[in-house]
C-alpha cells in the first residue's frame, strides 16, 4: 500500500525520452487497464488512437504548439470522447439517439480521463513516463480531420509514454486546506472568512513555487503560482471549441 501511495504522490511529466522501443503488447495491456477504470453508467465513451506514423506525430506536434516530445515520444495515444459507437447501438435496435446533450459531454470527456489515468498509472508502475498533450486542442479541427473522427467523436488529449531520460522534481500541488473541505466549502465560516483564510495558504503556496522554480531553474523563472494562473486567466481559453463541440453533434442541449 506504502509503495502505492508513493507511485501516486510521485508523478512528474517527463517530456525526454530514451530512444527505447515499447512492446506493443505493453502498450496493450496499458489499453486493457484504462478500460477498467469507472465508466459512467457503463457507457465505455472513450476510444484510443495510438498514432505510428511519423507523418501524423509531426503534425499533431505543430498543432499543439510545436511540442517536439509528441513526434519523438517511442508512444503516442490520442483520448476520444466517444459517442458515435452509441449511435451505432440504436441503429442495431432501430431506435433514435437522443444526442446533443451537454450531460454527455461531460461523462464521455470525464471517462476519457479516468481512462488516462489508469493507463498512467499502470506505465509509472513499469517504469514509464508519461505527459498529458491537451495542446492539440489548440488545432482541434485539424486534429479531428488527420485522424478521421467522425461526428460524435472529439479528440479530448494526448498522451506521450516512454521510458525516462530526465528526472525532474515532483512539483509541489495546493496544501489539503484548499483542496480537502468538510461539510461544506466554508466549512461553517462566512463566505469573507473563508476567503481570508485561503488567500492566507494561497500566499504560503505562492512562496513554496517560487522556490520550486528558482531551483528548478537555476534562478531564471521566479513565479508563484496565483501570478501564473492570474495571467493565464487573462487570455482567451481556445474560444473556437464551443462552435467545434457543437457541430461534432456535442453541447446542443
Amino acid at each position: 500500500m506504502q509503495d502505492v501511495m508513493h507511485l501516486l504522490q510521485s508523478h512528474r511529466s517527463i517530456r525526454t525520452f530514451k530512444d527505447i522501443t515499447i512492446d506493443q503488447s505493453l502498450v496493450e495491456e496499458l489499453i486493457r487497464s484504462g478500460q477498467a477504470a469507472a465508466t459512467s453508467s457503463f457507457i465505455q465513451a472513450c476510444t484510443v488512437i495510438q498514432v505510428s506514423s511519423g507523418e501524423k506525430r509531426e503534425k499533431i506536434a505543430q498543432f499543439a504548439g510545436n511540442q517536439r516530445y509528441v513526434a519523438k515520444a517511442p508512444v503516442f495515444l490520442v483520448f476520444c470522447a466517444d459517442m458515435h459507437r452509441h449511435q451505432l447501438a440504436c441503429e442495431l435496435h432501430k431506435v433514435p439517439m437522443q444526442s446533443g446533450y451537454t450531460e454527455q459531454l461531460l461523462t464521455a470527456s470525464i471517462d476519457c480521463a479516468l481512462f488516462a489515468q489508469n493507463v498512467v498509472i499502470g506505465a509509472e508502475a513499469l517504469g514509464l513516463g508519461a505527459c498529458y498533450i491537451g495542446g492539440l486542442r489548440n488545432e482541434i479541427a485539424a486534429v479531428s480531420s488527420l485522424l478521421a473522427l467522425p461526428d460524435l467523436v472529439f479528440p479530448v488529449f494526448g498522451l506521450c509514454l516512454g521510458y525516462p531520460d530526465q528526472n525532474p522534481e515532483v512539483k509541489p500541488r495546493l496544501p489539503l486546506s484548499l483542496t480537502l473541505k468538510q461539510d461544506s466549502y466554508t466549512q461553517d465560516k462566512t463566505t469573507d472568512e473563508a476567503d481570508k483564510l485561503d488567500i492566507a495558504a494561497l500566499e504560503a503556496y505562492d512562496q513554496q513555487i517560487r522556490e520550486y522554480y528558482i531551483s528548478r531553474t537555476g534562478n531564471q523563472k521566479e513565479t508563484g503560482w496565483t501570478e501564473q494562473i492570474s495571467g493565464m486567466l487573462q487570455k482567451e481559453a481556445r474560444p473556437h471549441m464551443m462552435k467545434f463541440l457543437q457541430d461534432k453533434g456535442f453541447m446542443n442541449k
